[in-house]
C-alpha cells in the first residue's frame, strides 16, 4: 500500500475495490471506538490517507462507501475533513426490507421472526414500563382509533407495535420489529389488492386489530406479562391469517 497520495486515478479491479472496502471498515471501527461523536472530525484527507496507508484514489472510494452508509461525510475547505454523521434509521429499515423482499422471505418465516421478537419485546416493555410509557401507549391507541374512523385501514397498526418495541429499550428489537411490521403490511396490501377485497372487509379487519391492541395494552399496563404475550401471540396469528396459506 502507498501512503503518499500521488495516485489519483480511480481504483481499478476487484483488488482495489476490496482494499477500499477494508479501509471503510477501518474507518467505521474508528468511528465506533471514538464513541460515534456526531459532528466530530476524524481527520483531514491527507491525515487519513497517511493513517490508513493507501492511495488517494482508494481512500476516496472508501469515503464514498462510508458516505453511502451515512457514517460520515467529507467536508471540503479550511477546517474540513471526514465528519462523523448520524445514520438515518429510515434508510436502514428500507434497505433491510428491500433485501428481505429480494431474498423472497415467505409468510411463515416472517410470522416466526415477528413472533419471537415481539414476544420478547412486550415482556421487556412491561419490566421497564413507566407513567410516560403508559401515556405513549394510550396516545398510540387513540391515534389508531382516529385513523380507522377516517377510513385508514392499512398502516394504522404499525405505530403501536413500534411504541411497544421502543419501550423495551432495545434498538435491535425496535429496528427489526419495524422492518417486519412494514413487510407484513406490504404483504397484506398486495393480497387485498390482487383479490379486489372490498373496503368493508378491510375496515372490519382494522377494527378487530384495534380491539386486539386495546387488549394487549391493558395487559401491559396491568403488568401481566403472560397475558400480554398470549394476546400478542393471538393477534399476530390473526394477522397471519389475513394472508392466504402458502
Amino acid at each position: 500500500m502507498t501512503g503518499d497520495g500521488k495516485n489519483d486515478a480511480a481504483p481499478a479491479g476487484r483488488g482495489s475495490q476490496r482494499l477500499a472496502e477494508t479501509v471503510a471498515e477501518l474507518i467505521e471501527r474508528d468511528i465506533v471506538k471514538e464513541g460515534w461523536r456526531t459532528g466530530s472530525v476524524l481527520g483531514s484527507e491527507r491525515e487519513l490517507i497517511e493513517r490508513y496507508g493507501v492511495s488517494r484514489a482508494v481512500f476516496r472510494e472508501a469515503v464514498r462507501l462510508i458516505e453511502h452508509h451515512q457514517m460520515a461525510r467529507m467536508r471540503r475547505g479550511p477546517g474540513g475533513g471526514l465528519v462523523v454523521t448520524e445514520p438515518d434509521p429510515g434508510i436502514v429499515r428500507d434497505a433491510a426490507r428491500v433485501y428481505l423482499r429480494h431474498a423472497a422471505v415467505n409468510r411463515r418465516q416472517l410470522f416466526e421472526a415477528r413472533m419471537a421478537l415481539e414476544l420478547a419485546g412486550v415482556t421487556t416493555a412491561i419490566e421497564k414500563l413507566t407513567e410516560s410509557g403508559i401515556a405513549r401507549l394510550t396516545e398510540a391507541l387513540e391515534t389508531e382509533r382516529e385513523l380507522i374512523e377516517r377510513g385508514v385501514t392499512l398502516g394504522h397498526a404499525r405505530h403501536l407495535h413500534r411504541v411497544i418495541a421502543e419501550l423495551a429499550g432495545n434498538p435491535a428489537i425496535t429496528l427489526f420489529v419495524e422492518v417486519l411490521a412494514q413487510l407484513d403490511q406490504d404483504m397484506v396490501q398486495d393480497e387485498w389488492e390482487s383479490d379486489g377485497r372490498p373496503d368493508e372487509g378491510n375496515r372490519e379487519a382494522a377494527v378487530e386489530s384495534h380491539q386486539a391492541h386495546q387488549a394487549m395494552v391493558a395487559a401491559i399496563v396491568a403488568g401481566d406479562a403472560p397475558l400480554a404475550q398470549h394476546r400478542m401471540r393471538r393477534h399476530l396469528q390473526a394477522v397471519a391469517e389475513l394472508l392466504k396459506n402458502e
